[in-house]
């Protein structure tokens, strides 16, 4: 329900300028090291008034962390809004939007997908729907070139194990898939390779001259995983 008194909106931009600051604090001195007190002393509050707004630091890192997911979902809603309807042209779109996002915001990528804060557990009631927003987009991505007939299974792929299957069977029933099971199998490997090599590149573990173009490695990635998902199409030049 949108805020419709003055305190209400007053409370609006508070939170609003917390998260701001939050997301400062978070690139200068990373997640473990948050501090409401400091948080306090950059709003120009007493320490003992943020707590009318956030409780704790644990609140304050899942306050983050649902901008964060919030943000990247968005701006891979936007990217795939933008791209063709080419299957092949709208993963790129995806990868390169959550990419681009990480390379921008390297501490709040971090916090999402890096190192897990000590002490601290995400509440599923609050993450799971931001935090799941670009797996869904991927299956979508997947789901309308199987309706369009531009997938082909790989061969060799195989069927995946029973215990898969039955979990496969979960997820489909979810979302309501009806793509076939190979390639609803083959986007889990997918969405790890995406977020996998993503994270290879923000937190440079391929060694800082290993790669002179990492933009090039990425789209040769991207490509990878269109030929693992059987979806066709001319590769990346």
């Amino acid at each position: 329900m949108a805020a419709t008194t003055p305190r209400a909106r007053a409370r609006a931009r508070t939170m609003e300028d917390i998260v701001r600051i939050g997301r400062e604090h978070l690139a200068l001195h990373g997640a473990a090291a948050l501090s409401l007190r400091a948080v306090a002393r950059d709003l120009g509050v007493v320490s003992s008034a943020i707590y009318r707004y956030v409780r704790s630091r644990d609140e304050l890192l899942t306050l983050l962390v649902v901008d964060g997911y919030t943000e990247l979902g968005d701006v891979v809603d936007a990217a795939l809004a933008a791209a063709p309807a080419d299957p092949r042209a709208r993963l790129r779109a995806l990868g390169h939007a959550v990419r681009d996002w990480a390379l921008a915001e390297p501490a709040r990528y971090g916090l999402l997908f890096g190192s897990p804060v000590p002490g601290y557990e995400a509440p599923a009631e609050q993450t799971v729907v931001p935090g799941t927003r670009v797996i869904v987009a991927l299956l979508g991505v997947v789901e309308e070139a199987a309706a369009a007939g531009l997938l082909t299974e790989p061969a060799g792929s195989g069927p995946p194990r029973e215990s898969l299957r039955a979990d496969i069977a979960v997820i489909r029933d979810q979302f309501g898939l009806r793509m076939p099971e190979w390639a609803l199998a083959r986007t889990l490997p997918a969405w790890s390779a995406l977020f996998g090599a993503v994270s290879f590149d923000i937190f440079d573990m391929y060694g800082a001259d290993t790669f002179t173009d990492r933009s090039a490695v990425f789209d040769y990635q991207l490509d990878t995983l269109c030929t693992m998902l059987g979806i066709g199409g001319a590769a990346t030049g």
